[in-house]
């Protein structure tokens, strides 16, 4: 019987943090639904929006089609429910580090909250970055090369998957500088190894690259060349922050 009340205890605990994830949960499940109903009315301009990198190099008259009727309203809503998610991003991050903040360190707080300011910014910019650049090159490289006799006309769900798996890809490849950083923080590799590596990553850059791109020359270029700019960032940022266990042994001699 003398377990009885450490036993209680721990149930009371865990009761307590299901409580607290739940409510967690539902605050940033409520708030994604807020944004998501304010920009239902603006569905229609959010599809223009997304459409112009390839509607502004199609020939005068070309338009998108919807291969089914539900296609012509499901698309627009499924990029809204999507960019409802980027923009409450900020949002479910903050709810999930309100969650687990209780249980970090003093110094692990210090760092978990740059790595997730650091995080979202460097998606936000990746993402950009394809929709700026990557975008309007791709569709300008791969129109360029259409025979004369082909008439594009994209449908426009298959071009919403086309555009998120871009957005996906270049968004979580700008993670890469965050990533390497968590990595020397939890010990697995240190700043000097990835410094020695940086062949290795040059080449594994440019298979996902070609992996995880369009099949033509330029998007895995202009995934693989800012990929190999932000390893170096990373490995910058990893000597600032590695553990100062990982310095050279005659120097902590010193």
């Amino acid at each position: 019987m003398s377990g009885t009340p450490e036993i209680d205890e721990s149930e009371t605990s865990l009761i307590s943090h299901l409580i607290e994830l739940r409510a967690r949960l539902l605050r940033g499940v409520v708030g994604l639904v807020v944004i998501l109903v304010a920009l239902l009315p603006f569905t229609s301009k959010l599809y223009t929006w997304l459409a112009m990198p390839l509607i502004a190099r199609l020939p005068n008259g070309q338009q998108m089609i919807a291969m089914n009727p539900a296609g012509a309203f499901f698309a627009p809503v499924k990029l809204t429910f999507f960019v409802a998610l980027f923009v409450a991003m900020p949002w479910l991050l903050y709810q999930l580090w309100a969650f687990v903040a209780p249980g970090l360190y003093q110094r692990e707080k210090r760092l978990a909250m740059p790595l997730l300011a650091s995080s979202v910014t460097l998606f936000y910019a990746g993402c950009a970055f394809a929709y700026f650049l990557v975008l309007p090159a791709v569709f300008t490289f791969l129109l360029h090369f259409k025979p004369d006799i082909v008439s594009i006309t994209p449908d426009i769900g298959a071009y919403l998957d086309f555009v998120l798996v871009i957005f996906f890809a270049f968004g979580a490849s700008f993670e890469l500088p965050v990533a390497l950083v968590i990595l020397v923080l939890l010990g697995w590799v240190t700043p000097a190894q990835l410094s020695e590596w940086r062949g290795y990553a040059i080449v594994a850059i440019f298979v996902l690259a070609a992996v995880i791109t369009p099949p033509d020359v330029v998007s895995q270029l202009l995934l693989a060349i800012p990929m190999m700019l932000l390893y170096e960032a990373g490995v910058m940022a990893s000597r600032l922050v590695a553990p100062k266990s990982d310095a050279p042994a005659d120097e902590r001699a010193h």
